[in-house]
Order: C-alpha cells, then structure tokens, then sequence
C-alpha cells in the first residue's frame, strides 16, 4: 500500500481529464484536445516492460490493427533522417518507485513531435516497476475507446485518436483480489484465463483459486491420483439452493493438470497477478474423503460408502487429525507448493462442523496428547501444523477468520469473511488481513430484490452497495490499519453453473469493488456514485467488447432468469460484523 501517495490526488474528473477511466486514476491533467495515433506506431521496450509490450501487440494491437513493432528490430527501426517514429516508450524509474511504489505509473500522451527534435513519443508510459508499466498500459487501452477490447477491428481504414493527458496513478492496495470458486461447478482452463484478461483489465492482482471442496476436488495430484480420478467428478448436481426439490442429473466435474496450472500461473505473471492456491482443510473435504475413505473419521462413520457430494450447505465428514492424513497433505502442498510460487498458501480452515471429532477415539487420543482443551483446540493444532510447515519452506499460510479460533501462529494471515469482526481481531492480534466480509462483496448474493433475479442467494449487494463498501475497519487505529493487505471479492458458485452465471453475478459489480481497492474515494457516504454511474457508461461499452454477460442496470435480461429455480434471500440490511 501506498496511502500518502493516493490521498495526495484528486480522483480524474469530466472537468480535467478523461471521465471514463475506471478505476479512477489519482490524478489526471487534460493536455488540450486529442490526436490521431499514427498508423505506424511502434514500442519502444526498455528493460523489464518486455511482457507489457508483448501485451499490447497481442490486444490492443489486435483490435486496432496498429503493428506496434518493436524499435531497433528490422521492421521497427528508426527512420534513417534520425527523427524517429512515433511511439510508445515503455520504462522502470526507479525514483518513481521510491516515492509512490512498484505499483505507480505516469502516463502521458501528446501528438508525436511535440516538444523535441528527435521525434516526441506519441505516449510515455513509466512505472515504478513492471507492474506500473502494465498498469499505466490498461490506462492507455481505455483511453483508445471501447473498440480496443474487441480481438480484430471493426474498420481497417479507421483512424485511431487519443487525449492528450497525463495520468499520475497508482493503487490504494497491494492486494486486490477475486476468489474464483472452480470446486462447486468447474471452470474449464480457458475461463480461467478469461477471468484473468478481466482482472488486468480492472488493475485487480490476485485470483485466489477455490480448488477443493466437498463437491469436488479441481487439482492434479500425481502422487495421490484418485484425487481426481475419484474426487473430480459427481453423478448429479443439486439445481438451486440445497431445499430445492431439482436436481440436475447430468455428471459434473473436471480439472487442471499440472500443466494447465503452470499454464494459468504463468499467463497471471505476464499480467502481474498472483494465483492463490486454497486447499481446503480439515473441513470441506468430502471428495478427498470419497477418493481416499482412509482420510476421514473411519471410527467414527462408514467412510468407505461416501462420494463426492451432490448437494450444498456445511458437511460434517471432516479430516480425521491422524499423522497420516497429515502426511498426507503434506506431500499435497509439496505438489501445490512446486506450482504456485504465490507467497500466500490458502488452507481454508472454515465451517469445520466437530462431531465426528467428538465421537472419534483417533481424536480423542490427539486431543489428549497434545494436551489440548477440546475440539476447536484440536482444529487450531491442525492448522498450526500446517503454518510451520509452510513457514519451513518460506511460504506463509492464510485462511478463513475461523483460524483464529484456539490461537494462531504469528506468521498466519486471514481472510475475513464473516463481517469485519475477524479482520479487527487479526489486526489487532497482529496478523495481515485480507477483507472479504460477506456482506458487502460476496458476488454469488443477489443484485436486487424481487423475484426476477436468478437463483436469490443472501442479502441485496446492489452496485452502490459494492462500490461504498470500505475494506479498513473503522475501529482500527492507524498501526493496525497497515495489517490490511487490501480486499477480495468472493464468487461461490454452488448456483452458477457456468460462465455466463458467473459473469452475470461479478459485473458490473467488479468494477466497482475494483476502484474501491485501487483508487483513494474518501468516506463511504462521500463517494461520487453519480460520477461513477457516467464512466460506467462507457464501461458497459468495453465488457460488451469483451463479451461479458454482465447484469444490466435495468436488470436481467429474459435469458439471464431462472424462475422457478428456489435460492435462499436473506431479507434486511446486512449486519455490519
């Protein structure tokens, strides 16, 4: 987090800049009027913005058909006469770094040859690090209008314009983030590269992948290959919320290969996004118990006659806490660890129902031997087990806020989702937080009231809702304050059974969340909503571009509804922990 910087600058305006940038840039300043962008636009890459310049001739010069060639190379190099070609200068300053962070960009855009006889940039994009660089490049796609997000252009004649601005830029939070739920319906790997493009489209920087869970299990495991053989797939599919009577009885399932996620993890590196592997444990892990029956309660309950589970809610087969299950997952994360580099291992940690605990001797002896006071003690040992693991290999363990409960290692993050309750707590106990409260951006929760939306899950979290919602507690102080690694949205997606199900309920959503993490917006009730809703006139324009099934203002359109298909509204305002 860079925080003084931000606040430092003044959210661009229709009065001074582009108005349609989202998220809002720090600071924009209209240089007067716009330009063509010469048909012969080139990149001039310095050191370390190699993947941004590969970026932008993949999209934006797909879209608008500008060869963006690098200089220096044969069909790039300068004119002879030494005036140079029009271009894009890409550059790492270091002192830009130093004082507002890696994050950081300036971009400024003016007509070639302005201001210097060698032949002046067209634009100058220079970042504190690569990641400013590509950030400052998402800047400059949305300037080029909602056309460059399309993959071939509309017009090959077309004459391509940009403002002249300068942007002065950079994030509210280092962690900026959506949990992608693949367990509960699959999303096949290239969704999940999609998602990616939409991210780095919003500047949002880690997917927290939700690879298993009861319902299946997403990853390969080369040593344990039931895992997916076993654990992958299910005979059916309950339609709706669990007390609805339908059922889909098409078999669901699927999952990455090692490949596919180093594929993944490498497609998010190009775009500066962190891939957060979650493994789930000790709870949510009835399709690991149905390929392994020897990872479960065994003396507790038939395990043996358990499958992957059809239906949603809180399970209560749980891992058994036995030497063996633990070097079990053990060599898990050993696999887990060789292909996600993310400094962040997620280990679930939630809705760990305890009564197969209770009836078990297995754990009754551990209880026992490790001097432990009960159950939830038991779950908290499980978990620690796993910190210092971790910790032994230089990686640091998050989880849901339930870890807290029995104590936590000091290393040991948490994602706070059941209100803001646990983020204060963790704080304040010392440990970095990542906000996720599930009443303010839990994206599977419903849009609107009324019957028309799609399978109604939990609270109304309307547009307005996302973009005031204010990942800092307010009962922070302002060392505690600084344990907020930033934010994340959550898509679970026991009622989505596709993409277009998922797109429908993360935008326009995500937008909004997005700026809320990116840029500095002050007080909740003095955000510009209003100023919001006209760039997002624009916005809407740009994921048409992309093809994302978003939910429209006026609401879904006909084949956006389920009706008839039963979900679980909660009704009132949200509690604010």
């Amino acid at each position: 987090m860079n925080r003084k910087f931000v606040a430092a600058l003044t959210p661009a305006t229709p009065d001074t800049a582009h108005p349609a940038l989202i998220p809002a840039p720090g600071a924009a300043r209209a240089g007067g009027g716009d330009f063509a962008v010469p048909a012969g636009l080139r990149v001039d890459a310095g050191p370390g913005t190699e993947a941004t310049a590969r970026w932008l001739r993949a999209t934006v010069g797909a879209a608008t058909g500008l060869p963006l060639t690098e200089t220096g190379t044969p069909d790039g190099a300068d004119c002879a006469d030494g005036m140079g070609h029009a271009r894009i200068v890409l550059r790492v300053n270091a002192d830009l770094a130093a004082a507002r962070g890696p994050e950081a960009y300036t971009l400024t855009t003016a007509p070639p040859g302005d201001g210097g006889a060698d032949g002046a940039p067209a634009v100058t994009i220079e970042g504190g690090g690569p990641a400013g660089v590509f950030w400052g490049a998402q800047t400059l796609r949305q300037l080029l209008g909602p056309d460059a997000f399309r993959r071939a252009p509309l017009d090959a004649h077309r004459v391509w314009r940009l403002p002249a601005v300068t942007v002065e830029d950079g994030p509210r939070f280092g962690w900026r983030g959506l949990m992608l739920d693949v367990a509960r319906h699959f999303t096949p790997k290239e969704g999940v590269l999609r998602y990616l493009d939409l991210l780095a489209a919003h500047k949002l920087n880690v997917l927290h992948l939700h690879l298993t869970d009861d319902q299946g299990w997403r990853l390969e495991i080369r040593r344990h290959p039931r895992l997916t053989e076993v654990g992958a797939w299910r005979p059916r599919t309950k339609w709706g919320h669990r007390a609805s009577e339908l059922w889909s009885e098409t078999p669901h399932g699927g999952y990455y290969t090692q490949d596919d996620i180093r594929e993944i993890v490498a497609y998010a590196a190009e775009r500066h996004i962190t891939v957060v592997p979650e493994i789930d444990v000790p709870g949510h892990s009835q399709a690991a118990i149905a390929a392994y029956p020897e990872l479960g309660n065994a003396d507790a309950v038939d395990t043996s006659a358990l499958g992957v589970w059809d239906t949603w809610g809180v399970n209560s087969n749980i891992l058994a806490p036995t030497d063996a299950v633990l070097r079990f997952y053990e060599g898990v994360f050993e696999e887990v660890l060789e292909l996600f580099p993310s400094r962040y291992i997620h280990v679930g940690g939630d809705e760990c129902p305890k009564e197969q605990w209770k009836e078990s001797a297995a754990a009754r002896e551990r209880i026992a031997e490790q001097g432990l006071g009960d159950e939830y003690e038991l779950q908290s040992w499980f978990i620690r087990h796993f910190d210092t693991w971790l910790t032994a290999r230089g990686r640091r363990l998050i989880g849901w806020d339930e870890i807290l409960e029995g104590g936590l290692a000091p290393g040991a993050a948490v994602s706070s989702w059941r209100g803001y309750g646990g983020g204060v707590a963790a704080a304040r106990a010392g440990h970095d937080v990542v906000m996720c409260p599930e009443q303010h951006v839990y994206f599977d929760h419903r849009q609107a009231p009324g019957d028309e939306e799609p399978m109604p899950i939990g609270y109304v979290r309307t547009l307005e809702d996302v973009y005031r919602f204010e990942p800092v507690p307010q009962e922070l102080d302002a060392a505690e304050a600084e344990r907020v690694l930033g934010a994340q949205a959550n898509v679970w997606t026991e009622v989505m059974q596709d993409m277009g199900r998922i797109d429908y309920q993360v935008f326009p959503r995500l937008a909004a969340f997005a700026e809320g993490v990116w840029s500095s917006l002050g007080a909740p009730a003095e955000r510009d909503f209003a100023g919001f809703e006209q760039r997002m006139a624009e916005h809407y324009r740009r994921l048409d571009a992309l093809g994302v099934a978003y939910r429209p203002p006026s609401g879904p359109l006909p084949w956006q509804r389920r009706p008839g298909v039963l979900g679980r509204p909660r009704e009132g305002t949200p509690p604010s922990v």
